[in-house]
């Protein structure tokens, strides 16, 4: 969703400058271009592609059962279980789409440009998003009952340090990142192993939060930032064994799932504690198990399928944006009109379909295009 698109091979005088360690060729296509007079070869990372596209449907699918949450004892336990699990099941689409940033951003060996880095990463999604709140602000006032200005107006000013609307919370732990990242990438750079005892120590942390064990250590940026040293961490790593991670994976799921429905059920009330966290040692894990998996996974798709997920890729920063616009009337309206997986499902692909429509429409008019960049 965020971060560079491609790893660049510099070559001078015939003489070939790796800018990038890859561990693994498979998922990877190569072209040629120039930059300043310098001939480059560019590496596109294919497999990235479907981290992107099942990241962005499965933020789709956590909003679409959102209103499912709550409804226990209202609906059957069934329907509610139903909906729980596939909401722990996908908890793993925000630090994925981090880590697909720590894998491409930290491994730009490319000189840093300062001007460049604001303008064209960080101004990149800073303006896109400052116009969205603003406009879901005034959306968030839109209910069947009417309009409610003040609502909106108190979104408004709370701007700067609350989201207007569900989704944009992402945009308040992703935009420090971006503080972050030349350091980060400088670190990696100089000192390629190092990096390698902070990322242990961040697995210890995220364990530690799980377990509610809090300290001066529960930062929200310390906790997001080791997404993007795992990520470039896995990139950089041989083919993991995906066999295996599926499995860890599978199991953390079903785990993760019954901590949050065994307790809801005899409570009578929704309680995840920080299971469903995106920074708990649950969550990271599924999310390797999602990332071993499309790495794996990505050269055993058909010639049409990767050009579908290519498509959704190249959207998927304007999926994310858009898609609760084309939400709210199933939620506002009560569209859930059969079981659980079915209304999950159905939505999920309607509103992605619906979202990847709307953003084509925006990026062909040169004067909306900047809004889903």
């Amino acid at each position: 969703m965020m971060g560079e698109e491609s790893i660049e091979l510099f070559s001078r005088n015939n003489n070939v400058v790796k800018n990038a360690v890859v561990a693994n060729t498979a998922g990877k296509r190569h072209y040629t271009t120039s930059v300043r007079g310098a001939k480059v070869q560019r590496q596109k990372v294919d497999y990235i592609d479907l981290m992107r596209c099942v990241a962005a449907i499965a933020v789709v699918a956590i909003h679409v059962l959102g209103p499912y949450r709550h409804e226990i004892g209202v609906i059957s336990t069934t329907d509610w279980s139903v909906a729980t699990t596939v909401n722990a099941a996908s908890r793993w689409a925000v630090p994925l789409f981090i880590m697909i940033s720590g894998a491409l951003m930290l491994s730009d060996r490319r000189p840093f440009e300062l001007n460049y880095y604001v303008r064209r990463r960080l101004g990149k999604v800073l303006v896109p998003f400052l116009v969205w709140s603003v406009f879901y602000a005034l959306l968030s006032g839109v209910s069947l009952a009417g309009w409610n200005g003040s609502d909106a107006w108190q979104r408004l000013i709370h701007l700067p340090t609350e989201y207007t609307y569900y989704h944009l919370g992402f945009f308040y732990y992703f935009l420090p990142l971006y503080l972050v990242i030349p350091f980060l990438r400088y670190w990696v750079s100089v000192d390629d192993r190092q990096y390698t005892w902070a990322l242990a120590a961040w697995w210890g942390l995220i364990t530690l939060n799980l377990l509610r064990i809090d300290g001066w250590w529960s930062q929200d940026l310390l906790f997001y930032s080791g997404y993007l040293l795992l990520g470039y961490s896995l990139f950089r790593a041989p083919l993991l064994p995906a066999r295996w991670w599926a499995l860890l994976g599978g199991i953390i799921v079903v785990l993760t799932a019954l901590m949050v429905i065994l307790p809801s059920l005899e409570a009578q009330r929704y309680l995840v504690g920080r299971w469903l966290s995106y920074k708990t040692v649950n969550t990271a894990f599924i999310a390797v198990a999602v990332f071993a998996a499309c790495r794996h996974g990505y050269p055993y798709l058909s010639e049409s399928l990767r050009k579908g997920v290519s498509e959704i890729s190249r959207c998927s920063l304007g999926i994310y944006l858009v898609h609760p616009l084309l939400l709210w009337p199933v939620r506002e309206f009560n569209w859930y009109l059969g079981p659980s997986w079915l209304m999950i499902v159905w939505w999920t692909c309607v509103i992605t379909g619906l979202s990847w429509l709307l953003t084509r429409v925006l990026m062909a008019r040169r004067i909306t295009a900047w809004l889903v960049p």
